[in-house]
């Protein structure tokens, strides 16, 4: 037994899964739901105050974050030492949003989207692989996006990085095929989570909307991270994203892909039936 948590009497006979991203939002709800389930769940975050948070809910928490290599080495070297030594499952779900025109986007805002939403997950995701390949039995969830599947305007780092995952993802689900991992993507459109409230705080940080030529889309763009309530009429709570989730983790044969609210399964359909000039289209009505 570590420090690493004040609620785990030591190793479970339970299978185990590690969740990236648990300080709110789908992360805190599957770390919830999964040990509902049965699971050893062992929720990570990057904040210490949030793992003292997750801890006084009643779950085994770890601080790991995904824009440290060390931490994420310790991480990985705490959660092994909790479930003595095995891994059943990974939930990549840690990511934020940098949003802003790509022409205005500073190379550093770029790297640091793609540091935790495809660096940081790729780092862990290849310490813990060698405990389940050993095992011949594991999980890999990828939390990715509608705006992995189509792209729109002023989001095009997370699109980029979401792009990225999907097809990291598909690569990998190749690549371990006769391993007994299997590897699945959960594809949300809009949930309510704290992303927006991050999301803006990525914007502040980077974009200098006043000397920019998308100024006037830029307030648009503030309105629509500032607005409270559902960002769309289409949006689910994080508990909409379980059962797939469930599902990744339990049957004998994953989905590939688990499309999440009706937003992302419309577009999965019409990016193969629209002609690329036809959803640029449809994209940019809905985008800004």
């Amino acid at each position: 037994m570590t420090s690493s948590s004040t609620h785990s009497t030591g190793p479970s006979s339970k299978k185990s899964v590690l969740i990236t991203g648990c300080s709110s939002g789908i992360g805190l709800c599957a770390a919830h739901f999964l040990q509902a389930q049965g699971f050893q769940v062992i929720a990570s975050a990057r904040q210490q105050a949030d793992v003292d948070s997750l801890r006084q809910a009643g779950l085994t928490a770890i601080v790991l974050d995904l824009n440290d290599e060390a931490s994420i080495e310790a991480g990985v070297k705490n959660t092994l030492q909790l479930t003595g030594g095995k891994l059943y499952g990974l939930f990549n779900n840690g990511a934020y949003g940098q949003p802003g025109a790509l022409e205005d986007l500073p190379t550093q805002a770029l790297r640091e989207q793609f540091e935790s939403n495809v660096f940081g997950l790729h780092h862990l995701t290849r310490l813990v692989l060698p405990t389940m390949i050993a095992a011949g039995e594991g999980r890999i969830v990828q939390n990715s996006s509608i705006l992995g599947l189509v792209a729109l305007p002023y989001r095009g780092a997370y699109n980029a990085s979401k792009f990225a995952l999907e097809g990291y993802t598909d690569t990998l689900r190749l690549e371990l095929q006769n391993t007994g991992v299997k590897v699945s993507l959960i594809e949300p459109g809009p949930i309510e989570t704290r992303f927006r409230a991050n999301s803006k705080r990525a914007f502040a940080q980077y974009i200098d909307t006043n000397n920019s030529r998308h100024h006037a889309n830029y307030q648009h763009t503030l309105h629509r991270l500032e607005q409270p309530g559902p960002s769309s009429r289409y949006s689910l709570e994080p508990d909409a994203c379980m059962p797939p989730l469930l599902h990744a983790l339990t049957s004998h044969k994953p989905n590939i892909r688990y499309p999440v609210t009706r937003p992302t399964i419309i577009m999965s359909y019409l990016r193969r039936l629209l002609s690329a000039r036809a959803l640029d289209k449809l994209l940019l009505k809905a985008g800004g």
